[in-house]
């Protein structure tokens, strides 16, 4: 085979497998699941209902494509992006949460959000790789294993093992998720272990899809984010084709959630809150059960530790390098910065000079590449993982103690109120929020901080959290 060998079928695989391809390798993906999306006749609908993945728990949770992820795919794959929008997505622009949009700044063109399932990026991903002449799809072929020469030092990845073979490969891609088991593969083979570092987010998500009533393309342009209390909190995420999720979350060891799980429970403790509310009140249909997930928690994975690169032929891609929590729905835009980079580190027609006075380009079997790979990982996607981190904890931490404090959670909610109001603030909260400035950058310029100061002075009483039912109506609700 030779070529590059990809582990795992998902967002993270398809695009770093499509990436690959169109710089001339050649490429093999190698997937669990017995077909592809979109074939044999299916709809979205089915595809996205009728279909248990058991090696992607997270399929049937909504997601987001942030401005970032947006990015990449309309300079890497414009063609995908299209068929994304032709399949039934929806564009929408930060700061059309206003009546007028204020006027334009540069870089407001990719304050914009995506909002699709899962399936229809997937489904575009793949019909595009299967023009791609140079990509090979394996479904229904997981990888078991990998092929390692220990007398390497470190030892070298040569290609993986699947229930039909053995495969050559010039590099491994890595793109088998959080439950991949390519960590116990290399240990097993001699390897050091792979440094982890895991956070527990204390989280637990309740989710309902609907769709919109005949007639209806979209629902109301406001209230659809987050808002929540000191307990809980609740989400809408509008989607493709006039469908969207209403989200509830509460803390993993709130007594209440297992109530949750019942849909007329449900959706009486979606309507306390305002975008719950405002959204069911349009008569959607629901589509689902109510779906649960917990046990989530923000990981960072390398195969470099302290000694060097603990193997050779191999880097990571999506939740192989940083599984992220969905609160602040960045992991398809890390996951595409990643396969971005794997496919330009890899091309073939640029050579393996970088240009002049540079130093070459390192191949895909030499240590210095997969050091090179988790250091670029370490500058560009570790600090959006450490703020996701710090993010859940403040959520876990509110939740578990029902209380905002009057510190920087206050400061940060205070802001995040005040940005509905003031165009200026929400265009700093969309950079963030769209990974295109660090926090410090954006909340820390000097017209973000005065003008969330005098909203502030201007409320003095202020309270963050009082959106939605106080514990006593929650705990109604919910009661057996």
């Amino acid at each position: 085979m030779a070529g590059f060998a990809v582990i795992g079928g998902g967002i993270a695989g398809l695009a770093a497998a499509l990436f690959a391809a169109r710089r001339g390798n050649r490429v093999t993906v190698f997937e669990r699941d017995a077909r592809a999306p979109g074939t044999s006749g299916s709809t979205l609908d089915e595809d996205f209902f009728g279909r248990r993945r058991t090696g992607v728990p997270q399929a049937a949770q909504p997601h987001l494509m942030l401005g970032a992820a947006r990015s990449v795919l309309r300079t890497e794959a414009p063609d995908v992006y299209d068929t994304i929008m032709r399949l039934g997505a929806r564009e929408r622009h930060e700061l059309d949460w206003f009546e007028e949009r204020p006027p334009a700044r540069p870089g407001d063109e990719d304050l914009v959000t995506v909002q699709a399932r899962r399936i229809v990026v997937e489904t575009a991903l793949t019909d595009a790789l299967h023009a791609e002449p140079r990509a090979a799809l394996r479904y229904g072929e997981p990888a078991t294993g990998l092929l390692v020469d220990p007398s390497s030092t470190p030892p070298r990845v040569r290609g993986v093992r699947t229930p039909l073979g053995a495969y050559e490969a010039e590099l491994v891609i890595d793109a088998g998720g959080r439950r991949c088991a390519s960590g116990e593969w290399l240990t097993g083979a001699g390897c050091r272990p792979p440094l982890v570092e895991r956070h527990r987010t204390g989280i637990a998500y309740f989710c309902r899809w609907y769709r919109l009533p005949d007639g209806r393309a979209d629902g109301p342009a406001r209230p659809w984010t987050v808002s929540g209390g000191t307990f809980a909190g609740c989400a809408v995420f509008p989607a493709d084709n006039g469908l969207f999720a209403v989200t509830l979350f509460v803390h993993t060891e709130d007594p209440t959630r297992g109530a949750l799980r019942d849909p007329a429970v449900f959706e009486a403790a979606a309507r306390t809150f305002p975008p719950g509310e405002a959204w069911l009140e349009l008569g959607a249909r629901p589509l689902s059960p109510v779906l649960a997930t917990a046990g989530l928690d923000n990981r960072w994975s390398s195969l470099v530790d302290e000694q060097g690169p603990i193997a050779t032929g191999m880097v990571g891609v999506g939740d192989a390098v940083t599984h992220t929590n969905p609160t602040i729905a960045q992991g398809m835009s890390l996951a595409l910065w990643t396969a971005r980079r794997v496919a330009r580190e890899t091309d073939p027609g640029a050579g393996r000079d970088r240009g002049h006075g540079c130093a070459p380009r390192p191949g895909t079997g030499s240590p210095d590449f997969v050091t090179e790979h988790y250091a670029w990982a370490l500058r560009t996607l570790k600090p959006w993982f450490d703020f996701q981190v710090t993010t859940d904890r403040a959520i876990g931490e509110r939740f578990a103690v029902r209380d905002f404090g009057a510190g920087p959670t206050r400061q940060l909610a205070a802001l995040f109120e005040c940005a509905q109001e003031d165009p200026e603030v929400m265009r700093a909260r969309a950079k963030v929020r769209h990974l295109a400035a660090p926090p410090s950058e954006a909340y820390g310029a000097p017209e973000v901080r005065a003008r969330v100061a005098a909203w502030l002075a201007a409320r003095p009483d202020y309270v963050p959290g009082t959106a939605g039912p106080d514990r006593r109506e929650w705990d109604k609700i919910t009661a057996p």
